[in-house]
């Protein structure tokens, strides 16, 4: 895999061929990993109710909530016709989404204050657990890949 292509380092502005580039090669495999993984969230074989253009979208608004518009913009791409939902002011109820988003919002934003409620919330709008959990991984990564770009701007700015 080369990592230029990987999104952590491209979406972070990691030049291939920078001091930085040289360091985290020395972690290929684990951006190899999260490559994957953000594969595996993001484009599934078996997406469940959330076909990659919601996934995408969601992805977009979890950014925007990060105030990451960089890689805001590298998923909304994806999007399709969900590509307004990347916007946190968008409730997602003409979409039947409301629920959804709210969910991500507050797991998001508020990962603390996330309750059995929430979960249950879900349940009633007729999300099954298998797609509550493939929701829940896909927020969770994109917290994950969100901190190491990051860090990853982080270190490019001390080294400069």
């Amino acid at each position: 895999m080369n990592l230029s292509s990987m999104t952590i380092l491209s979406k972070a502005g990691v030049a291939q061929n920078s001091a930085l580039s040289q360091v985290v090669s020395t972690r290929s495999n684990i951006l190899e990993m999260s490559q994957t993984a953000e594969e595996a969230v993001l484009r599934p074989k078996k997406c469940g109710v959330f076909g990659h253009d919601v996934r995408a979208a969601i992805a977009a608004r979890v950014a925007q909530l990060a105030e990451d518009e960089t890689l805001a913009a590298f998923y909304a791409v994806d999007a399709g016709q969900y590509a307004v939902l990347a916007d946190p002011q968008e409730t997602g109820e003409s979409q039947g989404l409301a629920a959804i988003l709210a969910f991500v919002d507050k797991v998001s934003n508020c990962t603390h204050e996330v309750t059995a409620e929430d979960v249950s919330g879900l349940k009633t709008a007729g999300i099954s657990d298998a797609d509550i959990v493939r929701l829940c991984e896909l927020v969770a990564f994109l917290a994950y890949q969100i901190r190491v770009i990051a860090g990853l701007r982080l270190m490019q700015r001390e080294t400069a």
